[in-house]
């Protein structure tokens, strides 16, 4: 073994947003323009030794490398498991992040307490919360397991510790940004010390082939504080999103190597902590009226799972000068290049009304095949009549008024049908594809001209 001095470095302000350096203080970022964005950081004041590893890596053919057979560990939840593509992958790090009180911490521990029930050691470190807050918690979630294993610590040398002698198998650390390393004399929270600990965390997850869950905080405009690199530097990055005055939760999968990405599971909120929601299209249906005006259903596609979800529109005439239009759950901008088609293409004059659009359940919905049925939807309470309950309606408009063909249609349809649905309009290019028979009617349209005489 050798050992290594590093050296006394100066005092240096860095920018919280985008990790620029500068050796005096900046109130303009001149990387990401962002104000008052520059903290100073210290390094150690004394010289600090580690040791360095003599055995070296060296290239391999790919032919040669063997691959060793490393099951996924299953966390006792299907929608967190389809979120991750089967399971816990060992050795793989794992940042989750979300606003503050959305379920974040609930989420995990619920998660650690199912991996404990088979007597494998877990280990959850609190950097926020006392041992004895930690515990309230868990019995509110009604967790109390001998094998589930918690530690109050912020240092990270202390944590390297207790991993070492406890050996769990899986790790979570809640959260990131209130670890520090001693050996950086910055605070716990800043640039260096997030980059530092999530490294410090790689490396013994990668060593041990324990997987490491991370909690990060997120800024105001929900992304994960702290450098970016941390967001390229974990093997799966997953958003708890949903809004608090509803009960259900969206785990959204940003990143994955071990699965597909953009894959969603659903959950909803009670006592028991967040349980897992087998059949999200029923719920997010099972409030809706099919006798008002202004309410389609579509099919969107989050990740490999076709979800049908309800459109929601109101038109009123506008009461100041300039009309409102407000969007939730689908883009504002978006929202305004649709109305524009309707009143070029359809001659609904949109100009002295007040246009809202919500997506029913809180989902948030970015694909363009939700654009038919935003459009029959806006038609439909502009007009004061109601739409087939019985219809689902699924296409992108172009600038045109022309639907357009949309991907996995097959897999629309077949939902539609599992829930008892009659008919479906679709794009006229996606009609001459589908192979699978269905019992569902199926109508073909090419224009929003089409739509809306068949169904308004």
């Amino acid at each position: 073994m050798s050992t290594i001095k590093r050296k006394k470095e100066r005092t240096k302000f860095v920018c919280q947003s985008c990790g620029y350096e500068s050796p005096r203080w900046l109130g303009r970022c001149p990387e990401c323009e962002s104000w008052n964005s520059f903290v100073e950081e210290r390094q150690e004041l004394e010289p600090a030794t580690w040791t360095t590893r003599k055995e070296r890596s060296y290239p391999q053919p790919l032919s040669e490398i063997e691959m060793e057979s490393q099951s996924r560990i299953p966390t006792g939840s299907e929608e967190f498991d389809r979120v991750l593509g089967g399971g816990l992958v060992p050795g793989s790090l794992i940042l989750l992040g979300g606003d503050p009180g959305i379920g974040k911490s609930t989420l995990l521990l619920q998660r650690l307490a199912e991996i404990s029930r088979d007597n494998f050691p877990t280990l959850y470190v609190s950097g926020e919360e006392s041992v004895t807050q930690t515990k309230m918690r868990a019995q509110r979630l009604g967790v109390n397991l001998s094998s589930l294993y918690v530690l109050a610590e912020n240092d990270l040398h202390a944590i390297q510790e207790a991993i070492n002698k406890l050996e769990p198998k899986v790790v979570i650390v809640d959260s990131i940004q209130t670890i520090y390393s001693p050996e950086l004399g910055s605070a716990p929270g800043s640039i260096s010390q997030v980059r530092e600990c999530a490294l410090t965390l790689m490396q013994v997850a990668k060593g041990k082939g324990i997987p490491v869950l991370l909690i990060g905080h997120v800024t105001k405009e929900g992304a994960i504080a702290g450098p970016r690199v941390l967001e390229h530097m974990v093997d799966a990055l997953l958003y708890l999103e949903g809004d608090r005055q509803y009960q259900f939760r969206i785990l959204r999968s940003v990143k994955n190597r071990f699965g597909s990405t953009n894959e969603i599971g659903v959950f909803e909120i009670r006592e028991q902590g967040l349980i897992e929601v087998s059949n999200p299209s029923e719920l997010f249906l099972s409030n809706r009226r099919g006798d008002i005006s202004g309410s389609t259903v579509t099919c969107a596609i989050e990740g490999t799972r076709p979800l049908l979800v309800e459109i929601q529109a109101l038109t009123t005439t506008a009461s100041f000068g300039m009309p409102q239009r407000t969007a939730a759950g689908v883009d504002g901008k978006r929202l305004a290049l649709l109305l524009a088609v309707l009143e070029k293409r359809a001659g609904l004059r949109l100009g002295s009304y007040d246009v809202f659009v919500k997506v029913a359940g809180g989902l948030r919905l970015d694909e363009p095949a939700v654009d038919l049925a935003i459009i029959l939807a806006v038609a439909s309470s502009f007009r004061n009549c109601p739409i087939d309950d019985q219809v689902v309606v699924v296409g992108e408009v172009g600038l045109g008024g022309e639907v357009r063909s949309i991907s996995q249609i097959e897999r629309r349809v077949n939902e539609a049908e599992r829930l008892g649905f009659k008919s479906v309009y679709l794009p006229q290019e996606n009609l001459k594809s589908i192979s699978q028979n269905f019992q569902i009617e199926k109508v073909g349209v090419s224009s929003i001209q089409e739509v809306l005489q068949a169904l308004l």
